[in-house]
């Protein structure tokens, strides 16, 4: 299994969890606040981008965590498009939208990276 003493210590995590925190502030005001389909989603697949960091990290496998991690991925992709959304109807700034999306992308490489590695772990 990987040696990570807690979900917290692995970077995807924690660069998740900054995410979220910007997504939950970027939604919480404007007319961004009052599309509650769109924000609940973005928020939804941001937040299950962390929590499958962690679940995974807590199954008892390297398998296992693999396959959590793609699901992370997964969730990652699908915030990146609610993302688009959100900029064509208007509710955010294109900085916004660059930093948000391209800390997305980055998350999806390195639970890519991730999964890659715990496979090839015996």
């Amino acid at each position: 299994m990987a040696k990570f003493d807690g979900f917290e210590e692995i970077q995807a995590w924690q660069k998740a969890y900054e995410v979220t925190l910007k997504v939950y502030r970027l939604t919480e005001n404007g007319r961004f606040s009052k599309d509650y389909g769109l924000r609940d989603q973005i928020r939804r697949a941001s937040v299950s981008v962390m929590a499958n960091i962690a679940e995974g990290h807590g199954r008892k496998s390297n398998s296992e965590f693999a396959n959590f991690l793609n699901l992370a991925r997964g969730s990652a992709h699908e915030a990146q498009s609610h993302l688009h959304i959100a900029s064509g109807l208007g509710y955010i700034e294109k900085q916004d939208f660059d930093v948000i999306y391209g800390s997305l992308g980055e998350i999806s490489r390195m639970t890519l990276a991730l999964a890659k590695y715990l496979r090839a772990k015996p």
